[in-house]
C-alpha cells in the first residue's frame, strides 16, 4: 500500500506506525513511531511543499507552475505551515557547534545529548 492509499484511509486523522520492515535486510522493528510532520500531510500539501522545494522557495516560480495568484501561494503556505511545530530556540553550549562535532565524528552522539541537555 502506498502512502496515498494511507492517506486516504486515514482521511487526515492521527495515527500511529506500529511496525517497520526494512525489505532489503529483512529487519523489522515494532513499537510505537509517530509519522514526521511533513508524512502527516494531505497527498495535496505534499505535493505543494515539494514543488516550493523543487522552486528553491519562489513564490512567482510557484504562481507559474500552479497558475495562482501570490496571496493564494501565500495563504496556502501559512495554513500549511500553521500545522507544523517548530523549535523556538536551539540549546546553547558553552562548548562551541556540538552538532558540528558530532558532524565531524569529534565526539559521540551519547556526549552530544548530554552537552546538549538542559543543567
Amino acid at each position: 500500500m502506498d502512502w496515498r492509499r494511507l492517506t486516504e484511509l486515514t482521511q487526515g486523522k492521527a495515527m500511529v506506525v506500529e511496525r517497520v520492515r526494512l525489505p532489503e535486510s529483512g529487519v523489522a522493528l515494532e513499537g510505537s513511531f509517530e509519522l514526521p510532520q511533513l508524512a502527516r500531510l494531505t497527498e495535496a500539501d505534499r505535493v505543494f511543499v515539494m514543488a516550493f522545494v523543487r522552486c528553491h522557495g519562489s513564490i512567482k516560480r510557484m504562481e507559474e507552475l500552479f497558475g495562482v495568484s501570490y496571496p493564494t501561494v501565500k495563504n496556502r503556505l501559512n495554513r500549511i505551515g500553521a500545522q507544523f511545530e517548530f523549535v523556538d530556540e536551539l540549546p546553547v553550549s558553552g562548548n562551541g557547534d556540538v552538532l558540528g562535532q558530532l558532524e565531524r565524528g569529534e565526539i559521540s552522539v551519547d556526549e552530544a545529548v548530554a552537552r546538549m541537555a538542559p543543567q
